[in-house]
């Protein structure tokens, strides 16, 4: 079954010499993806890429059938995938109910619909009773998680989450961690992170990413036999830094 799939992809910014992505292809698959790399790796490009706010120099990105590239099937592809951006930004002069709401109306849902399902995604991430404030006056915690409400609200098929869990207290990551797990297990969820610490068991595959390259893809058991000899506690720092260049 094909999925949302990255074919010889290249991308460049503008003015800038070097690509960030140069001919990578990829295929994302069922189930929870960690996408592990520095900053600087081109995580964001590539799940921006995914998610259709940029577009490539060079490849194609498919989801299913559906080519954003192409006028026709755009609108079903963004509604098909679900992007949390690294930044999150409050909308001036909308509560957070109205804001899940109103990218809910941006993904194609009734406005009497997009906001019964805002406020079911700020109960998902425990913003209940923040609901009726204005995000402008929400914390950076809480504005991350009226974000991760903003994909939820669309009942998207494939998620793209770019460091979701920054800013996150440890109670709110463990919220993070129980909103996965509920997901189908088959739903492609790619969560990219630099944190190796964010790895857990609710994940079935480790990507990890290095100057614009991915240098290794499988199973969370591979990942960690690349350092099999390292303290338990260890392996997964031990196995990424077999995997990257120095932090930049």
């Amino acid at each position: 079954m094909t999925l949302l799939t990255f074919d010889q992809l290249t991308f460049r910014y503008p003015r800038t010499r070097r690509p960030v992505l140069h001919d990578l292809s990829w295929e994302a698959p069922p189930g929870r993806t960690v996408l592990l790399g520095p900053n600087g790796a081109g995580k964001s490009t590539l799940l921006a890429l995914g998610a259709d706010a940029l577009r490539p120099t060079a490849g194609q990105i498919r989801y299913r059938a559906l080519n954003p590239a192409r006028r026709a099937d755009r609108a079903a592809y963004r509604r098909a995938v679900g992007w949390m951006p690294q930044h999150i930004r409050a909308v001036p002069g909308l509560t957070a109910q109205e804001q899940v709401a109103y990218a809910a109306w941006l993904k194609g849902l009734r406005q009497r619909q997009a906001w019964t399902a805002a406020a079911q995604a700020l109960d998902w991430v425990s913003l209940t009773d923040v609901m009726n404030r204005k995000t402008s006056a929400l914390s950076g915690g809480q504005l991350r998680r009226v974000g991760l409400a903003q994909v939820l609200v669309h009942a998207a098929e494939v998620l793209l989450l770019d460091e979701p869990t920054v800013g996150l207290d440890p109670a709110q990551r463990a919220r993070f961690r129980d909103l996965l797990a509920a997901l189908p297990s088959d739903q492609p969820v790619v969560v990219s992170t630099h944190q190796v610490d964010d790895l857990s068991t609710l994940f079935d595959t480790v990507v990890v990413m290095d100057q614009g390259l991915i240098t290794f893809r499988g199973s969370v058991a591979a990942f960690l036999d690349l350092a099999a000899a390292a303290p338990d506690e260890r392996r997964a720092e031990a196995a990424y830094a077999q995997l990257v260049t120095e932090e930049r």
